[in-house]
């Protein structure tokens, strides 16, 4: 992800790159919030194989095309198309997330940390349905589908806690045994 220094020296300039600044900032905001769900997904797990390796390596892969959408769409201003790129890139990696969630459940106990914390899925499947929503009106209301996406990752900056929370519990637990 960049943004390109502009080559004139001027407000004008500066305001010219704000398409490309917003996307930038939407899209640090995504990577940002990968890597914390992603660090405390993987803090919660004792077991990882290759189907783990390979869902992770899937997730990585449409993560790793977020600054090329995120830049294509802002340098072209939010069109139609670039809007769409980018929705497909989110709900890429959104369904990368999941198969990797789908295959680190898959080796875990009923019991474990990661089943007890992730029982709660209103948040993905909410977020799944407004990439979707996204998708669809990029078509006609691209700017429209941009903010839908937007909304998604301001929805996922309240840090998801059940994780944390679980941990916490055991700890408070153990203090008062």
């Amino acid at each position: 992800m960049e943004i390109k220094v502009p080559h004139e020296v001027s407000v004008q300039a500066l305001i010219g790159l704000g398409p490309v600044f917003l996307s930038y900032v939407i899209s640090f905001l995504y990577v940002g919030i990968y890597w914390n769900n992603h660090h405390h997904l993987l803090q919660s797990v004792k077991v990882i194989d290759g189907s783990v390796l390979w869902a992770n390596l899937f997730l990585l892969f449409w993560l790793s095309l977020i600054p090329f959408a995120s830049g294509w769409m802002g340098e072209n201003k939010f069109e139609g198309l670039t809007v769409t790129v980018y929705g497909v890139v989110l709900l890429g990696a959104a369904l990368g997330y999941y198969v990797l969630t789908m295959s680190l459940l898959k080796r875990h106990r009923e019991d474990s940390v990661i089943h007890i914390a992730l029982g709660n899925t209103l948040k993905e499947h909410v977020s799944l349905f407004v990439y979707v929503m996204g998708l669809v009106g990029s078509f006609w209301f691209p700017r429209l589908a941009f903010a839908l996406f937007s909304m998604v990752a301001l929805m996922w900056l309240y840090p998801d806690k059940r994780i944390e929370k679980h941990y916490s519990d055991i700890e408070r637990s153990s203090k008062g045994a």
